[in-house]
């Protein structure tokens, strides 16, 4: 198999068993590639806080869930050790949020990656960086 097509395995592997992601969230996953990873939500009713803005729980659970699909994308089972955010702008009722994840670097076994969220405008709407740490496993059998 090459490395495109064992991230799109764990694509389709680890996406029908996300409940978070794929049904308490909504979100939908484009694309996993090796190191990178595109998911998108829709920012509904559910999403809102009192503010009536998207709670920014659920923008960092976007980047969180794409920055796992990033981070396991060469079949070795990797979690989060640490993640950060900021937040840039909000996330408003029907907004339609995608995050980019891009690796940045992977070393033995300790991977850094950042997402990206942006609204359908193209405005950034929050920036997440996380560090990932390989542990014993794969996603699928090999």
């Amino acid at each position: 198999m090459t490395p495109q097509d064992i991230a799109r395995k764990v694509g389709e592997t680890m996406f029908p068993a996300d409940v978070a992601s794929k049904d308490t969230m909504g979100m939908a996953l484009l694309a996993c590639e090796p190191g990178r990873a595109v998911m998108q939500m829709e920012v509904k009713e559910l999403h809102l806080n009192g503010h009536r803005i998207c709670h920014g729980g659920f923008i960092f659970t976007l980047a969180d869930s794409t920055f796992a699909f990033a981070c396991n994308s060469y079949n070795r089972n990797a979690v989060a050790a640490g993640c950060s955010i900021e937040f840039l702008r909000p996330g408003k009722l029907g907004d339609v949020l995608t995050c980019v994840g891009v690796e940045q670097t992977l070393s033995g076994r300790h991977g850094i990656y950042d997402m990206k969220v942006t609204n359908q405008d193209g405005e950034v709407v929050a920036m997440f960086r996380g560090k990932s740490a390989q542990i014993q496993g794969t996603v699928f059998p090999e």
